[in-house]
């Protein structure tokens, strides 16, 4: 065998080696670590800055040597083959050996291996041969990019090989492994990519839990229900809840009574703002953007059949990114407390067969609902508000007060329920308690 063709078949495979480091170090170096490089007085950090500036461009230039470096080899070594052994087939399956084997171990793994546990040492060692190489080839890794990209279907041409959706939430989960940010950040910044994909649908305040009020009630109505409700934004309704015509906000019925006290015999519909209008299959990224631009912090949902599905708030939307929004009032509760007198506060997710189990029942359903919280809405008719209070007939004859307390969280809902027996008067009828 020719050892001139062994000496170059080894040198390609050595910058072939080099490269493949490059590109992983590459990989994981940011703009942000190159210029900390720069501040700190690193050697080459000056270097390294510009190639994180264009990282897509080098990155070409790395992967086109490597490429050309491991089929020139490959050649070198087919070649060396033919000369040495009898017999084609034998030859080329010898060559197709050999450098699976070295491609695999010298250029697969071994590279990509150091490139990844020394990512700034190594992309720092190769701006000093990238920036001169890339200047000497000028626009051919970009052709040879277009090129492939104009072969491969898609949305056009791109600039070079991106990372997918994947291998980005890869490189935050290593990045979160390695310390460089808190888990808290991993999870934020998954949630950005998952709100791409995210409805409008599935981040909304449903119909069943919002607080609405009728068009024909007075300012003087619409504040005592803000007051009660704790919502500072209250859709209006026209024929029915499912027709919503406007939301009144606090602070314009604040300002409004504040101005003249004769206001608040004026009707709602007077103080209400135009309201917006959005499809419950609109993306909630693209929602966000518009809220923003708009300056609009609420929105009415519709569904396909063009009824009120719900309404979404900015609120809504961002807690999809950073998690429930509580404030210093929200506190852990137990499920259950008992208040004496056969008196409980319970959670209103509370499941109604503990709360029969609290009276002794066995036994406690209702096909309807499946909560304390529901059971309230039930008896009500509507969605309860803090100080709405319902009664509600046990299987063996006795009747329950439902009382929602205080709502809590940014949504204001009832999270504790009042319960307590009713007493009945010697004929047997209720005695019910002044709300």
């Amino acid at each position: 065998m020719s050892p001139t063709l062994v000496s170059g078949a080894i040198a390609l495979v050595v910058v072939a080696w080099l490269a493949a480091c490059a590109e992983a170090g590459l990989a994981r170096v940011s703009s942000f670590r190159a210029e900390e490089a720069v501040r700190s007085g690193r050697r080459g950090s000056a270097k390294l800055a510009q190639i994180t500036a264009d990282p897509t461009r080098y990155l070409n230039v790395a992967l086109l040597v490597r490429v050309a470096c491991e089929m020139a080899a490959a050649a070198l070594v087919t070649y060396a083959c033919l000369q040495e052994i009898h017999g084609t087939a034998p030859a080329l399956l010898a060559a197709i050996g050999v450098m699976v084997l070295v491609s695999y171990v010298a250029v697969g793994v071994s590279p990509r291996t150091i490139g990844r546990q020394h990512p700034l040492n190594t992309a720092t060692a190769a701006a000093y041969v990238l920036l001169p190489l890339a200047r000497i080839m000028g626009p051919v890794p970009s052709l040879l990019i277009l090129i492939g990209n104009a072969l491969t279907p898609g949305k056009g041409f791109r600039r070079g090989p991106f990372a997918s959706e994947a291998e980005l939430r890869a490189l935050v989960d290593l990045a979160e492994q390695e310390s460089l940010i808190e888990d808290e950040e991993r999870r934020m910044v998954h949630s950005v990519f998952e709100l791409g994909d995210t409805l409008v649908r599935e981040v909304m305040v449903p119909r069943t839990d919002l607080v609405v009020i009728e068009r024909y009630k007075t300012i003087r109505q619409a504040l005592t229900l803000a007051l009660r409700s704790g919502f500072s934004r209250i859709p209006v309704s026209g024929e029915s809840e499912d027709d919503i015509v406007g939301i009144v906000y606090l602070k314009d019925l604040v300002r409004k009574t504040h101005i003249s006290r004769d206001a608040e015999s004026d009707l709602v519909s007077t103080a209400m703002r135009p309201a917006a209008f959005v499809p419950d299959t609109k993306n909630a990224g693209d929602l966000l953007r518009e809220m923003q631009l708009q300056r609009n912090h609420v929105a009415v949902v519709i569904d396909e059949y063009g009824g009120t599905a719900g309404i979404v708030t900015i609120e809504d939307i961002l807690e999809e990114i950073v998690g429930e929004i509580t404030d210093e009032y929200d506190r852990e509760l137990p499920p259950v407390e008992e208040l004496g007198d056969d008196r409980y506060r319970v959670t209103a997710r509370l499941d109604i067969t503990d709360l029969g189990e609290l009276y002794g029942l066995e036994e406690y359903d209702d096909e309807d609902v499946e909560t304390v919280g529901g059971l309230l809405a039930k008896a009500l008719g509507r969605v309860p508000i803090a100080g709405a209070a319902g009664v509600v007939d046990l299987p063996d004859g006795r009747t329950l007060r439902l009382t929602a307390e205080a709502a809590a969280g940014r949504r204001n809902k009832i999270v504790t329920v009042l319960v307590e027996p009713v007493e009945r008067s010697s004929d047997g009828t209720r005695e019910e308690k002044p709300e």
